[in-house]
């Protein structure tokens, strides 16, 4: 069973450990809420691709991009509130298996955007990486603590060919200040598609 995320790692942080010197074949796709605001605070780029309210929709999204563009590496960094809604896209993951992506989730054990109510991996003992691995994920981590987000830092490095990868990191539920990148949805489609060579 999964460790209960008390304490954990700084999000802030972690997010930034997975993007530093990631090079230019890896684009990031955000849930919503927290990890929206974290990736945006890491540094906002056009390879970036925010979601802001798709619940649930991170991970499939993610999944179509990794299909539809096989030579770059796709990170895929959401909450355990998001996952949970969303456990269905890791079965279609574990079947397709793509080389090429990871799905990152930050688990504080709380839903963060609707009042910090306890999630089911806090008082239910929902374990995402068993989820994971019984869904078809063959590697999957869970990571508490800094040795263990250096290992992660380095699998997604190294991506292309070895995925997909799962890791659940287990984070404070501290908040820190909102970081708000653009909301407008046909300017972050543009952008995000004249990033990765495709037409507006």
């Amino acid at each position: 069973m999964t460790a209960q995320p008390t304490g954990g790692l700084d999000r802030r942080a972690a997010m930034a450990a997975l993007l530093a010197d990631h090079g230019e074949d890896l684009v990031a796709i955000p849930g919503l809420g927290s990890t929206c605001w974290d990736l945006a605070a890491a540094g906002d780029s056009d390879r970036n691709f925010y979601l802001w309210g798709a619940m649930g929709g991170a991970a499939m999204v993610g999944l179509g991009l990794a299909l539809a563009q096989p030579e770059r590496r796709v990170l895929v960094v959401t909450g355990d509130g998001e996952m949970l809604m969303g456990m269905g896209s890791l079965a279609t993951i574990g079947i397709k298996k793509p080389a090429n992506l990871a799905v990152v989730v930050f688990d504080n054990g709380h839903y963060g955007e609707t009042g910090m109510q306890p999630s089911h991996t806090q008082g239910g003992g929902v374990d995402l990486v068993a989820v994971a691995r019984g869904c078809g994920f063959d590697a999957a981590m869970d990571v508490r603590d800094e040795a263990g987000l250096a290992a992660l830092v380095a699998r997604v490095r190294t991506l292309a060919g070895t995925g997909p990868l799962f890791a659940r990191l287990a984070i404070s539920a501290a908040e820190a200040p909102r970081v708000l990148p653009e909301r407008d949805g046909v300017v972050l489609k543009n952008r995000f598609r004249a990033a990765i060579g495709l037409k507006p």
